[in-house]
């Protein structure tokens, strides 16, 4: 398939036929939750954030509680996701800024959430998509890896790959493809490699490869 076009077709129906439906890998029950847990998952597995999130949510599910519970507290039962004294500070301070400038409620605007610690622009992105609704692209290095690996950027960097696959795809798959690509990715085309044996997407695309 020569065309980034005609590669970004097979892909996504590939990936539909795979994965129909899905869902958010972070257990959560609201935008807030959702929020607190993207940030433990920097550098971090989402199984091993799963099981650190019963336990802190808990005590505190709300940015009131969070704020209530304090720094040190926050920093004791999420240690075991790492960066835990980063991500706890981020956690409280951006719980203390939905109480004090949000009415504790999490925005739902990129600009609001890009101001909040520790929420960059893909944070934002998966809170926008998966809690709000509105069409967004997070990219990670998963898909980042995948995108490079399938030609469908030459990006060098998130941002240009991001921009890449808005082009490649309708904004009403966004929010899916996002997380279908993740799946795809840990399950068949690991950051491991590829040699075409689990991953059919490679096989079709790039037949000389394997």
């Amino acid at each position: 398939m020569k065309t980034k076009k005609a590669r970004a077709e097979f892909i996504g129906g590939r990936l539909e036929e795979l994965y129909p439906t899905v869902e958010v890998p972070l257990e959560h029950k609201d935008a807030y939750t959702l929020l607190v847990a993207v940030i433990l998952s920097a550098q971090c597995t989402d199984k091993r954030v799963n099981l650190v999130t019963p336990a802190l949510f808990a005590k505190a599910d709300t940015p009131e509680k969070m704020v209530r519970l304090g720094q040190e507290k926050i920093r004791k039962l999420i240690e075991t996701c790492g960066l835990a004294n980063n991500k706890s500070k981020s956690i409280f301070e951006m719980s203390k800024m939905l109480v004090a400038e949000h009415g504790g409620k999490v925005p739902d605007s990129f600009q609001a959430l890009e101001k909040l610690p520790g929420v960059g622009h893909k944070t934002a992105s998966v809170i926008m998509a998966q809690a709000f609704g509105v069409p967004a692209f997070p990219v990670d290095t998963h898909i980042h890896r995948l995108a490079q690996r399938w030609k469908l950027t030459s990006g060098k960097n998130v941002v240009q790959t991001e921009a890449d696959l808005k082009k490649l795809f309708p904004p009403e798959r966004w929010n899916k493809l996002h997380i279908q690509l993740i799946l795809y990715g840990r399950e068949y085309c690991t950051a491991r490699g590829c040699d075409g044996k689990k991953c059919q997407i490679c096989r079709e695309l790039f037949p000389s490869r394997t």
